[in-house]
């Protein structure tokens, strides 16, 4: 299904969306750290076969959406972007799905703008004291061990984005090289590995308040993927006893990238 791709303008730049369908009831999908919209390729054709509209969004910084130097790309910063750009996609409300930190983000939202969102969907979303999740946090970590290839080429992030997608996974299987390659894309050039750093040290746990979990109004759906080893085993469980109308879907034998490796179920 081709979908029709939209610059949605928010102030410091402009988002990358890609709108599937027309009618229904709007569904908006974020992506996570190192990931991109794409993550969204089986997932959107079938909202759209069910009657509804899909927008698979690149956050600001991530994809192909705009990369402005000074821009704030923290999760308070992304829920206020995502809000200008449903202004300017001329969605009032949403079911809002994330995956990972964009889970984050759209739970930033629901709390302060509950207006905006209609239900929420939580996919192995890091919270609490485990924001920033480990991937991040073993990334950063890693950069002194990789520093000289940082500074080489045009591939210079590849060492430090492949382990995370590596791990985003429990099947090797369903992140073969071509696939870590798509998602590397938007980081290929002198400056990859810089931005990517750069990405990883704006997710700030202070931007998602504990208190925030508790003023969330809208029905939430939280999947969760039991392989996931970035996270404890037990955040899954902390966060649905958070969110007031709130209930959980465990799968087992995935990890965090369900619409990758599970997307028919999801």
């Amino acid at each position: 299904m081709q979908a029709d791709v939209l610059r949605a303008p928010v102030g410091p730049g402009a988002m990358h969306v890609e709108r599937y369908g027309h009618g229904g009831t709007a569904v908006i999908l974020l992506h996570g750290f190192g990931t991109c919209n794409f993550l969204w390729r089986a997932i959107a054709p079938a909202i759209t076969a069910a009657g509804h509209t899909a927008y698979s969004v690149d956050l600001l910084g991530h994809g192909q959406s705009d990369r402005p130097l000074d821009a704030d790309f923290g999760i308070a910063a992304q829920a206020e972007y995502l809000d200008a750009a449903m202004t300017v996609l001329r969605v009032s409300r949403a079911v809002i799905v994330g995956v990972d930190l964009g889970g984050d983000v759209a739970m930033k939202l629901a709390a302060n703008r509950p207006d905006r969102v209609e239900k929420l969907v939580l996919i192995n979303t890091p919270a609490f004291e485990e924001l920033p999740a480990k991937e991040i946090t073993q990334m950063q970590r890693r950069t002194a061990r990789f520093a000289f290839s940082l500074t080489r080429g045009v591939m210079g992030a590849a060492p430090l984005l492949e382990g995370v997608l590596k791990g985003s996974v429990a099947d090797p299987e369903h992140m073969p090289m071509k696939l870590i390659a798509r998602y590397l894309a938007p980081f290929v050039g002198k400056d990859g590995a810089k931005h990517l750093l750069t990405l990883a040290s704006a997710v700030n746990k202070a931007d998602l308040d504990e208190d925030e979990y508790g003023e969330i109004k809208a029905p939430t759906l939280i999947i969760w993927g039991d392989e996931d080893k970035w996270v404890e085993p037990n955040l899954a469980d902390r966060l649905v006893n958070a969110i007031p109308e709130a209930r959980l879907v465990r799968l087992a034998g995935v990890a965090r990238l369900v619409p990758e490796e599970n997307p028919e179920h999801l």
